[in-house]
């Protein structure tokens, strides 16, 4: 009897602070029109000194847990993705577990940058496919803000702190649950979109470390170009892998990155407007909270509902790229 993996639960956390382009542009040189035009993102939430990761992973897990109904001991395994732990380690996993009290729980950590929701899920379908795990939550989360040059307006209008969390759950004889994934990677594109600073190749204070600009830093229109692809042949390939055509897609759902990029893929697929779910403006690009925290929004807003199959599509920095098609 096969078991699949299915969203039984989802939750959310946003920082409240706003910022928008208006405030943003008297700190750096650009303007509301000039980002809204190449980007979409009319605003951002951006985190506290006293907030990060950590809070938003918890706020969002415990969401999830509540909506999904289970109780804390049904849950086996805690994955959290993100490049941006208050710590390198022990992990934000770790820290949920711990809070929410998930005594049978294991708990690790994904890196996978704005992918790492897509990886997150693939590798928590893989565990309750296989029976290893019965219930897994599963947390995208970033707070880049915390690592961006705030002098470089190509990088600082980008993105915006943020999390997502879904609860899924193992479900026997039904057509409901993950249907296919596809995850892909190119490392020679490394040097278009990363941060050199934080790992152990440039230790703090160290005479290298003080040598190079903190930040993010981003070949933007190497990362265009890739995005621009990446994103329609990640979508093409998990369709053909699951046998079904873009027809078959209720709702589109990809990163909130660049909304260009979200109009160029789903021209590629054909999908109209009404099937294509877009929360950029608000919120920015939160890496892989970008994801869950859209799948969030559309279901509370009744766009997403049970029994539809949703396609989400992500790619970040490595390079990683991956898509999900779920019967939602």
């Amino acid at each position: 009897m096969n078991r699949n993996a299915v969203v039984k639960g989802i939750g959310h956390a946003l920082p409240t602070k706003i910022l928008t382009n208006e405030e943003l542009s008297k700190t750096v040189d650009t303007t509301d029109e000039w980002i809204v035009q190449r980007t979409g993102i009319k605003q951002r939430r951006i985190c506290g000194p006293d907030e990060g990761c950590f809070d938003l992973s918890l706020q969002a897990a415990r969401e999830a847990l509540e909506s999904s109904g289970l109780e804390k001991s049904d849950i086996n395994m805690v994955i959290v993705a993100t490049v941006s732990g208050d710590w390198d380690w022990p992990t934000a996993a770790c820290y949920v577990q711990d809070q929410l009290g998930l005594k049978n729980a294991g708990a690790f950590d994904l890196g996978a940058a704005c992918a790492g929701f897509i990886y997150a899920s693939s590798v928590g379908t893989a565990m309750i496919e296989s029976g290893q795990v019965d219930n897994a939550i599963i947390v995208g989360v970033d707070t880049l803000t915390k690592q961006v040059n705030w002098n470089d307006r190509s990088t600082c209008i980008l993105f915006g702190d943020g999390a997502g969390a879904i609860v899924l759950g193992h479900q026997e004889s039904t057509t409901r649950g993950v249907i296919k994934t596809v995850l892909l990677s190119d490392g020679s594109g490394a040097p278009h979109i990363m941060n050199e600073l934080g790992g152990t190749k440039y230790p703090p204070k160290s005479e290298e470390w003080f040598a190079r600009t903190y930040g993010i830093k981003m070949n933007g229109n190497e990362v265009y170009r890739f995005a621009i692809g990446a994103m329609g042949d990640a979508c093409e390939k998990v369709l053909h892998d699951a046998g079904m055509t873009a027809d078959q897609v209720d709702l589109f759902v990809p990163h909130q990155a660049n909304i260009r990029i979200i109009e160029s893929a789903a021209k590629r697929l054909n999908l109209p407007p009404e099937k294509v779910f877009v929360n950029l403006h608000n919120y920015g690009n939160t890496s892989a909270g970008s994801i869950p925290l859209a799948l969030y929004e559309a279901s509370k807003e009744g766009r997403l509902k049970e029994g539809m199959v949703v396609m989400t599509v992500g790619f970040g920095a490595g390079l990683v790229w991956g898509a999900n098609l779920i019967r939602w």
